[in-house]
This record gives C-alpha cells, sequence and structure tokens, in this order.
C-alpha cells in the first residue's frame, strides 16, 4: 500500500479483541476518515439509502456526497446519532448499499474501514490494506466481560452468536471465509498488546511496504 497515495485499510476484527478501537485509533494518526457500523447505519436511516436512491441522488445532484459527508461529520463527532428515517431493507439490499456507501466514501479520500465486509468490497481497490484482528478465547471473553458488564457465560454466547452471524453473512455473498488469512495483508493477535501496540504495528507494517 502506497500512504503517499489515496488508499483504504479495511479491519476485520473478532469480537473482543478491540479491532474496532484500533480502527479509530489508526484513523485519528493517519489523520483519515474512519468508518464502521455505527456510521453507515446513521448515513443509511438519515438519507433514506438503498441502492436504487443512492444512483437517484448522484442522478439528481453530482456533488450529492458532500451532504452525506456533512452528516458524516456530525455522526463521528456526536454522542448521539440523530435518525430523521427508518430505512427498513432486506440483507441483499443492505449489503449492496453498505458497499456503494464505502466505495463511495473511499472514492472521495483515504479512509480506514472497520468491518462492514470491507475485505471483500476493496479487494479489487488498487490501494488497500486488508487487516484481521484475533484473539484467544480466554482474551475476548474477559474482554466482553469487562466492557459488557456480563457474566463468564454471557460472554461467550455473545461471542458465539456474534462469530457464527458474522461468518454466515460472509458466507451468504461470497464464496470466502472470514477466517481465511488469504483474504488479508496483516493478521494481527491482540493477546499481549494493547490497541495503541496494534496501531503501531501498522504503521511500522505501512512504512515497511509503502511504495
Amino acid at each position: 500500500m502506497n500512504k503517499n497515495e489515496k488508499f483504504v485499510i479495511t479491519i476485520n476484527r473478532e469480537v473482543g479483541t478491540g479491532g474496532r478501537t484500533v480502527g479509530r485509533k489508526l484513523a485519528e494518526k493517519l489523520d483519515v476518515k474512519y468508518c464502521d457500523k455505527a456510521v453507515i447505519d446513521g448515513l443509511t436511516q438519515k438519507f433514506g439509502l438503498s441502492p436504487e436512491r443512492i444512483e437517484e441522488i448522484k442522478a439528481q445532484k453530482k456533488s450529492w456526497w458532500n451532504d452525506i459527508n456533512n452528516y458524516y461529520q456530525t455522526l463521528i463527532s456526536s454522542a448521539s446519532m440523530p435518525m430523521d428515517a427508518e430505512t427498513k431493507l432486506d440483507n441483499a439490499s443492505m449489503f449492496e448499499t453498505e458497499k456503494r456507501i464505502l466505495q463511495e466514501l473511499a472514492t472521495e479520500s483515504s479512509c480506514v474501514v472497520a468491518g462492514r465486509t470491507g475485505f471483500i468490497v476493496f479487494r479489487e481497490w488498487p490501494n488497500h490494506l486488508n487487516i484481521f484482528i484475533q484473539a484467544s478465547m480466554e482474551h475476548r471473553v474477559q474482554r466482553v466481560m469487562y466492557r459488557q458488564n456480563v457474566s463468564e457465560q454471557e460472554a461467550r454466547d455473545i461471542i458465539a452468536k456474534m462469530d457464527a452471524s458474522r461468518e454466515a453473512y460472509i458466507k451468504k455473498y461470497e464464496n470466502t471465509s472470514r477466517y481465511d488469512t488469504r483474504n488479508y495483508q496483516l493478521v494481527i493477535s491482540m493477546d499481549d498488546l494493547s490497541e495503541d501496540d496494534a496501531v503501531e504495528i501498522i504503521m511500522d507494517y505501512i512504512d515497511r511496504t509503502s511504495k
């Protein structure tokens, strides 16, 4: 990946690894936009976005992304995300909507994308880095227990449910697994690392591989 040109970094992560925090801190370090599920959901509901609606807006207004981008800035700077409309989409439409929003974001500027099937959406992107963040079950359970204030069994149940759901979502649309390391250029285990440590490892990798 060439950090001196427009780029996109995707972070796929197991629940309970701190991968979302790593993504946010990495974006801050690189001074680029950050996007995750909360941002996508906020944009989708605010603008009533569907694949068809995105095309309509683009046809009506060439600079349509400016309006969405302004709202994006509101989302990431606000603790509460206002929802002016509610959009109900089936899974196929949501997948396509997320894909188009992410690609528009990456077309506009460099960004870090956490989750949201980013490693699939950008696998053919000209200047990208796909990262997978994982950890042992013990590490994940302890983190979920602490952050969600739940028992050990509840934490294990949450992890099992999320793991199964995310894997099923990927396999529904692509003939691959989120655990297939061939989908990534960099895989990081968080067992003995802080989020800041992980960011430094990624930054070092970028510096070493940047053209």
